[in-house]
């Protein structure tokens, strides 16, 4: 401070005027100089209390300092007593989380429940008095009372383990004894071959068969055991017989040896394979198509004899990737059938078995998943190669004991015996009624054919002595022809006739009339009726829809067959609804007023006896026979 005044001072001018003028100056300096050491030692005051203020403040500063550091050192203190107590917090609720979830051994074990204890355990085990207050003590004397279970049954294994020992050495024994009783056996065996052939008792080949059996797949061997079983048991004309090669059966399921060749092969082979054409595309799916539709080299045969020694033989193959089976079918007769053209789809391998049961046509294969398998490799339907595989009848997959359901998702499908053998009889049953009742047909044809209605003396009686129209003409027709012809559109419309059936047309004459009647005949005859569509051609053409009549001769042979069924199993339908058609035809003739107009007599005579030629506004004629009055009247 004192610096800066001295600095700020301003200089004084001494002025130099004389003698008093200097004594002024000399006065006037000695109270400067006084000044200036007034000034000075006012000045070291001020520069000593800065000194005390400067140390005083460091002081404090330090002060403040060693306080803010002790508060600090207490906060961390506390913070620290704070996280640890915090950590003891977390620590125990760990602890008490780990005790809460702790699960004991006991949990797991199933214990007898409360009643069965206090019941069956003794008293100082269950002690009734303290455990049912207690649970803890309960649950004590429960483990307890299983401690002890366990021990009796641990005895009672030991035991079994014992008396198993003793079994498993006696069954040793007898092995022994067995394995030395076969070659007798065996020998035996062949001493008594010409016993066995003398009495008809294959058990020698019966013995193969079943050893045979043993590599079939699985449901051609399904198929093979519940057969044998159902015709030894019920059917001893049922016979069932294995047919291909072993060996080739064999070789499917060995795995493929490992080929280590020398590298001199390898470079032969490679040399080989550069100069060989790769296959075009065409004939590598050719190859695809046939291993997809490869066959098993076995396969079992069912023949199936009727009382007239008649056989349907059946070959059931199983193509193994597509998984479902096929059947090809054949006839052979006992005595040589009369060749008859129009019988000739009637005993045909492609439609013998169609439609055995309802809407089974055997052209599409019944797996679901066969036909993502067709289009990886081009095929559009099996329809096209059955003709060689054989047709896969959903029946046929049954009696395999395969099944393949359409609304669920498709999982491996295995052969279920329990399936076979529930469709066993109904089938074979079907079988037989279809061989025979084509064979039935097959001969009413050749007489048909010859302008012959067969009427047996059993069904003599549904028919007059004398009957004027005759058969001329019975020929098999196509489907395309029958959908062509106009008076057969109901039918079709109805859905009476499918391309599965057989089609025929039969003409019948009287005079100058001609009844044309188209015939459907249904997979299924007798069970279902054939079905007549007429035309006649007399004075114009005369259908159902224009002549009431007409439709009423049709009602007699569609509607009112059960009449015309004759002895069961009713083979003789077709040929006495063809009479009834003569027959009716000659109602209609002979009810037919005469025309005046045309000199002469009349062409059709009236022969039946008739209640009344006409009734009703239809003017409908009287068409039902009545046995054994002999006359016709009205239904």
């Amino acid at each position: 401070m004192s610096s800066d005044s001295s600095k700020k001072r301003k200089p004084k001018v001494i002025r130099t005027d004389g003698g008093p003028q200097e004594g002024k100056r000399g006065k006037a300096d000695a109270d400067q100089a006084s000044e200036i050491d007034e000034r000075r030692i006012q000045s070291c005051v001020h520069f000593m209390t800065l000194k005390k203020l400067n140390r005083l403040a460091h002081i404090r500063l330090k002060k403040g300092r060693d306080q803010t550091h002790e508060a600090k050192q207490k906060v961390d203190a506390y913070h620290l007593q704070l996280q640890n107590l915090l950590y003891e917090v977390m620590h125990l609720q760990k602890e008490i989380t780990k005790c809460l979830e702790f699960k004991s051994k006991h949990e797991e074990i199933e214990l007898v429940s409360l009643e069965e204890f206090y019941k069956e355990a003794p008293p100082e085990i269950s002690r009734p008095a303290i455990t049912l207050s207690e649970p803890h003590q309960q649950t004590l004397a429960r483990l307890d009372w299983e401690l002890e279970q366990r021990k009796r049954l641990a005895e009672k294994y030991k035991e079994c383990l014992t008396s198993k020992e003793k079994i498993l050495k006696e069954i040793e024994v007898k092995k022994e004894y067995l394995s030395s009783l076969q070659p007798r056996l065996n020998s035996i065996m062949q001493a008594s071959l010409p016993v066995q052939e003398y009495l008809f008792m294959p058990f020698d080949q019966a013995h193969k068969q079943y050893e045979t059996a043993r590599h079939l797949p699985p449901p051609l061997y399904v198929l093979f055991v519940q057969a044998s079983a159902y015709g030894q048991a019920c059917d001893k004309k049922l016979v069932v017989a294995i047919e291909g090669s072993v060996e080739e059966a064999k070789a499917l399921y060995k795995p493929p040896e490992d080929s280590q060749d020398d590298e001199s092969d390898s470079d032969a082979e490679e040399e080989q394979t550069t100069k060989r054409r790769r296959p075009t595309l065409g004939v590598q799916l050719d190859d695809k198509r046939k291993e997809m539709l490869k066959r098993h080299p076995l396969s079992v045969t069912v023949d199936l004899k009727c009382k007239d020694e008649n056989v349907l033989h059946l070959t059931f193959y199983y193509l193994m990737n597509l998984n479902v089976m096929t059947v090809k079918a054949k006839v052979t007769t006992a005595v040589e059938m009369t060749t008859a053209i129009s019988a000739g789809d009637l005993l045909s391998p492609d439609s013998l078995l169609n439609c055995l049961y309802p809407g089974d046509h055997g052209r599409k294969t019944p797996n679901p998943a066969n036909q993502f398998q067709f289009d990886k490799v081009g095929i559009l339907t099996l329809s096209d190669y059955v003709t060689e595989l054989g047709h896969p009848y959903v029946w046929v997959q049954k009696l395999g004991g395969l099944h393949f359901p359409k609304d669920q998702p498709q999982h491996t499908v295995t052969a279920d015996n329990s399936l076979s053998a529930s469709h066993m009889e109904l089938t074979v049953k079907l079988l037989r009624t279809r061989l025979q009742s084509r064979l039935a047909l097959h001969k009413q044809f050749a007489s048909l054919e010859h302008g012959v209605v067969p009427v047996s003396s059993e069904c003599q009686h549904l028919f007059p002595t004398k009957i004027v129209s005759r058969l001329v003409k019975w020929t098999a027709i196509p489907y395309e022809d029958y959908a062509e012809l106009p008076y057969t559109k109901d039918v079709i419309e109805a859905g009476l006739a499918e391309d599965t059936h057989l089609y025929y047309m039969a003409l019948i004459e009287r005079g100058t009339a001609k009844l044309q009647a188209a015939v459907v005949l249904n997979p299924g005859y007798s069970t279902l009726p054939p079905v007549f569509s007429l035309c006649l051609n007399w004075k114009g053409e005369r259908t159902s829809s224009n002549d009431d009549n007409i439709r009423a001769m049709e009602s007699e042979v569609n509607v009112n067959y059960k009449e015309l069924w004759g002895p069961k199993p009713g083979y003789q339908l077709l040929t006495n609804q063809l009479q009834r058609l003569c027959m009716v035809l000659d109602v209609y003739l002979e009810t037919e007023p005469h025309d005046t107009s045309v000199e002469g007599p009349k062409e059709f005579p009236q022969e039946k006896m008739c209640l009344r030629l006409v009734r009703g506004p239809m003017r409908l004629k009287p068409f039902k026979f009545n046995y054994p009055q002999g006359f016709f009247s009205h239904r």
